[in-house]
């Protein structure tokens, strides 16, 4: 997959980009800063450790991904993009972006948060050691709706990737992972 950054996305995705235009928030809009980057994990944290059942995943994981706010949109033809950073022991390892592009019958606009936990050594050094890691490749990504998150224990959590989507807002079905890409980003101080 090419790498996407936001401004390739709104110039092959028209529709994605006035999705994008119409979810973000103007610091989003303009690039965020490690600062702004920081707060939105931060609070997407506190969110996420108040979401029934999410306690085994945070005792577990050996690191959390965390998207604060992906934006998607299109018709037929759409994007996807979102700034975050990999959280491990309380302390920010590294900051990352991730995008994609789809294509089929999709229109709508959302925007979503999306938390990857991983629980596995070997995972997080795929992710930490690639210049960017493409979902679907590499270590496998399960991802809990509400229905399975009810039911995670520590004894149930066997898979090297988690990720729970949070504070979905548009009209768009679903936020779909698969063929997007995570890179690792150097976003102003």
């Amino acid at each position: 997959m090419a790498c996407f950054t936001r401004r390739r996305l709104a110039a092959l995705f028209p529709a994605a980009a006035l999705a994008g235009a119409a979810l973000a928030h103007p610091a989003q809009a303009q690039g965020s800063t490690r600062a702004q980057i920081d707060a939105e994990v931060q609070a997407a944290l506190q969110r996420l450790r108040s979401m029934e059942n999410a306690a085994p995943l945070f005792r577990q994981a050996r690191a959390v991904l965390v998207f604060p706010r992906i934006i998607q949109g299109g018709f037929i033809v759409g994007g996807q993009y979102g700034e975050g950073a990999a959280i491990q022991n309380g302390r920010t390892q590294g900051y990352y972006n991730i995008a994609g592009a789809s294509f089929g019958l999709l229109a709508g606009a959302q925007s979503a948060g999306l938390a990857m936990f991983f629980m596995t050594n070997e995972a997080l050094q795929a992710l930490m050691a690639a210049d960017g890691w493409e979902i679907g490749t590499g270590p496998s990504v399960v991802v809990l709706d509400r229905g399975v998150q009810a039911n995670v224990t520590a004894t149930t959590l066997r898979e090297p990737v988690y990720a729970i989507t949070f504070n979905q807002q548009g009209l768009m079905a679903a936020l779909a992972i698969n063929g997007t890409k995570i890179s690792r980003i150097d976003p102003p101080a």
